[in-house]
């Protein structure tokens, strides 16, 4: 039933009449948000105030024909809901009301226990900006919003024509009582479930009147004005911008709010509806492509994606450099069809025409350029931060990588690709110096368990990412070592375990808890954590265990897989061996196994593989590195069975393999079972994949597995059928390289953290990451630096077969500072100046100085009083506007 006396009410903030073609219906916002608690007495005493004309009980409660307690207790029970505000002044409690946004909904949205009880009052406050918002559209000049964006003032400290309405440092000095309380828009974000991650606690700063009421409700918690600059300091640091209340006056405000695009009622009106004139400051961001190194972070942080990744390089056929919009709401009639209704799930990172091969092909997607810039400058502590925001294991990669980047770089089009891994390598042996270490600040304190299952690469990087951003994270793992098959599974001579244990390290002092010899499933189920307090798990087992051939003979007591193989040397097993050694398969693995067996007896290693020597899956380096220690490489041929005598192989048997993928490139080898060979062995090593052991982890639980063993789930989230369960890494994808895991493990961490804080989505507001490289045949190199690539030492094959010692080297400084001048800079920041709000997120995100704020506009606040003149000119000025330019369209 409609509470009539509540829908005039409604009608009356609005400024609408019943009956009148504008009027609030009961079905409207601003009705629903009343509607739960709001009686029809309430609404007959406001139905008696007047938009922000302050009055006491005293005052109304004459003219409501009610007494003055009664007058008095209705009214403060409507403050206590959020109607109006109320203020003791001299002496008096004083009550006055302000519009609905911002004003109404957000102090309603505030009182969270009427909207735990009410859900209603928060996706009414949604739907007053999603409804309304649309009339707003080229109506509001620049400066005039409901909301105002204010720069982070450091971005605005070198202007000439610096206004001190534009600097938060002003509003703060302004005033003498201050409260913090939850964002508003993220409860109710929260509340339907569509929270992005960024989370409502101690967001919003409440200043004079606005704090006084805040804490006599108690929506705010009173702070001291240095608290305020410190929470202001800390929403920086975490990659939120800053907004005004903007209808107190030119140069006046009571709150201070700290946003996010993808949560923020009053930025969607910039997103959604792209007008951004509704909300921005005078000031755009300018970028300057000479120092620009693309390296992304100004994009992944820009709260209205009016930021992307293009290329600066000469092209012959045209690309992208800037974003120019065809079509504004200042002359274009705006509809839907103008609109991006999907902006939370939809924001690009790079423009069509793409951007630098090197970010792209990372899997990843390290901001290579950038940590090359910071390198040639000698600046190595901000190159391993860099290099950290997406890879906790510089060190590690830096000696195994498959080096993606290197192989699309687009110099190795010209002459040989930069020597990106070479770089990297050099910049992480910082890191393993104790005294120059990169170690990241926790973001936040959470005081929530997480599990990591598995302590190799994904998991690692998982418990990385938690520990930063807060969580409390244990890692259980079934081995005595950390690690995973980065310990286990690869020789010391291409990763020596100090590295490892260097890089460990750095996570034990983030405070992450580390389990040794705990196999979950055996030792300890998943529930019995959950009875501990676990909210949720990151399963990354690894595939770590050997494949067969399911052939005759491989039960033989001298055949062993290549992953036992190498998991017994690297714990220090005694594996002499004597004699013929074959080792079959062409992977790296196949390749660590043979080149580890040479180092541990006298023996004579021949590999066989079914591939070409072109389709060869090991990377061409470790094939090469594998000839130089006299490791023979058989090419096309596959094992038919395994002579055994006595329970002892003693040769292999092997037929000439003629392809081994059909037409539709799926594996499916072909034979030519009439040319065979026999080859002696005194010992076979398998290795020709990896499995996944899944002991007795997953019983009793819903999570499914695939046909090929590995784990069913979302591709983007990684959530399992168990919801508190995420998996990815070797088990997710099939054995991939360290550095793939590595970035699933930040990908778990994204939805963990989403996962296990109320109402939060695991995909709103999430960067998908979706990079594509430069058309690097049409771009027009027209300089650069005629240096041949740095080279570190050779290494002698028959030295290094003599140890596992790591004995490849790292290039000087003087070598690393000229490689870095070999890199073409192909990336840069291509902005959309339209979009652009100017908040100054990106300038605090660039170690180049390449990006800034300008002065570009001279939009002033304008009191709410003042308003309705204001915007009647603008309305005419744009339907001038609108009508030239259809006028010119049709006359071309």
């Amino acid at each position: 039933m409609v509470k009539e006396k509540v829908l005039d009410l409604a009608n009356h903030i609005s400024n609408k009449k019943r009956g009148s073609k504008n009027e609030i219906k009961a079905t409207d916002p601003e009705y629903m948000i009343l509607e739960p608690v709001v009686t029809d007495e309430m609404a007959e005493v406001v139905l008696y105030m007047e938009m922000r004309k302050k009055v006491t009980a005293k005052e109304i409660a004459p003219l409501c024909g009610k007494s003055v307690e009664r007058t008095t207790e209705l009214l403060l029970e409507l403050a206590d809901i959020g109607v109006c505000f109320v203020n003791e002044i001299d002496g008096v409690d004083t009550f006055w009301y302000e519009t609905w946004v911002p004003g109404i909904m957000e102090m309603m949205t505030a009182n969270k226990e009427n909207v735990e009880k009410y859900p209603q009052i928060a996706r009414a406050f949604e739907a007053y900006g999603r409804v309304r918002g649309p009339k707003t559209a080229g109506n509001f000049p620049v400066g005039v919003g409901l909301m105002r964006v204010i720069p982070i003032e450091h971005a605005i400290q070198g202007e000439t024509r610096r206004a001190s309405y534009e600097e938060v440092s002003k509003y703060l000095n302004d005033n003498e009582i201050f409260t913090v309380s939850d964002c508003s828009c993220r409860i109710t974000r929260e509340v339907m479930g569509e929270g992005c991650g960024h989370l409502k606690e101690d967001m919003c700063i409440q200043m004079g009147h606005a704090a006084e009421y805040y804490i006599r409700t108690k929506r705010g918690r009173q702070i001291t004005r240095e608290e305020a600059f410190e929470i202001i300091r800390k929403a920086e640091e975490n990659g939120l911008m800053h907004q005004i209340p903007n209808l107190d006056g030119f140069g006046k405000t009571h709150a201070i709010c700290n946003c996010c695009g993808c949560s923020c009622l009053s930025l969607r009106t910039a997103n959604m509806f792209i007008n951004a004139d509704m909300v921005r400051s005078n000031y755009v961001s300018k970028v300057d492509k000479d120092k620009c190194v693309a390296c992304g972070e100004c994009v992944e942080n820009c709260p209205v994606n009016a930021l992307q990744l293009g290329q600066k390089l000469c092209s012959r056929e045209p690309v992208i450099t800037e974003i120019k919009r065809v079509d504004t709401p200042r002359d274009t009639e705006w509809g839907p069809d103008k609109w991006n209704a999907d902006y939370r799930t939809n924001r690009k990172d790079v423009v069509d025409t793409g951007t630098s091969p090197c970010k792209t092909q990372c899997p990843a997607h390290i901001a290579v350029q950038g940590y090359i810039k910071l390198a040639s400058q000698g600046r190595y502590k901000e190159a391993l931060e860099l290099i950290k925001h997406e890879n906790p294991f510089p060190a590690v990669c830096g000696r195994i990588c498959p080096r993606k980047c290197e192989s699309e770089c687009t110099r190795g089009d010209i002459d040989e690709p930069v020597a990106i891994d070479e770089i990297k390598k050099f910049i992480a042996e910082q890191d393993l110096n104790v005294n120059h270490r990169y170690i990241p600040k926790r973001k936040h304190d959470y005081n929530k368990k997480i599990a990591v299952i598995g302590g190799g690469p994904s998991g690692l990087s998982c418990a990385y990412f938690l520990a930063v951003e807060g969580y409390k994270v244990t890692v259980f793992e079934k081995e005595n070592v950390l690690g995973g098959m980065l310990t286990l599974g690869i020789p010391s001579f291409r990763l020596e375990k100090e590295v490892i244990n260097a890089e460990i390290q750095i996570l034990k002092e983030l405070g992450i808890e580390f389990k040794t010899g705990i196999e979950v499933g055996k030792d300890i189920s998943l529930d019995k954590l959950r009875e501990e307090g676990f909210k949720a798990f990151y399963v990354a087992i690894g595939a770590c265990a050997g494949r067969k051939l399911d052939i005759e003979g491989e039960e033989a007591e001298n055949v062993i897989t290549g992953i036992e193989f190498m998991r017994e040397i690297n714990l220090g097993k005694d594996l002499s061996l004597q004699g013929n050694v074959v080792v079959i398969g062409g992977g790296n693995v196949a390749i660590d196994v043979g080149r580890t067996a040479t180092r541990i007896g006298d023996t004579k290693v021949k590999m066989y593989c079914i591939e070409s020597r072109e389709e060869m899956p090991a990377l061409l380096e470790e094939i090469e590195e594998a000839l130089l220690e006299e490791i023979e490489i058989n090419n096309s041929w596959g094992p038919k069975r395994i002579i055994v005598e006595d329970g002892v192989a003693k040769g292999i048997e092997f037929r000439k393999c003629i392809s081994v993928f059909d037409e539709s490139g799926k594996f499916n080898p072909k034979y030519n079972e009439e040319d065979t060979m026999i080859v002696n062995a005194d010992t076979v090593v398998l290795s020709v994949g990896q499995g996944i052991d899944w002991g007795n982890l997953l019983q009793d639980s819903k999570i499914q597995l695939n046909g090929n063993n590995t784990v069913k789930a979302d591709m983007i989230t990684l959530q399992t059928d168990e919801a508190d369960v995420f998996a990815g890494g070797d088990v997710l994808t099939g054995p991939k390289f360290a550095i793939d895991a590595i970035a699933l493990g930040k990908e778990a961490a994204i939805s963990i953290h989403r996962h296990v804080q109320p109402g939060q989505s695991l995909i709103i507001g999430r960067d998908r990451r979706e990079y594509h490289a430069l058309n690097k045949e049409n771009i027009e190199v027209q300089s650069y630096d005629n240096a041949k690539r740095q080279r570190t030492a050779h290494v002698d094959g028959e030295k290094s077969r003599k140890t596992f010692k790591d004995l490849r080297g790292t290039l000087t400084e003087e070598q690393m500072k000229k490689e870095t001048q070999r890199c073409l800079n192909c990336g840069a920041t291509i902005i959309d100046e339209f979009l652009c709000v100017g908040c100054g997120q990106c300038t605090t995100k660039c170690k180049f100085d390449a990006i800034s704020l300008v002065r570009k506009y001279d939009g002033e606040s304008v009191a709410y009083e003042d308003l309705k003149p204001v915007i009647i000119k603008q309305v005419l000025k744009r339907k001038v506007k609108v009508t030239a330019k259809k006028i010119r369209k049709i006359f071309g």
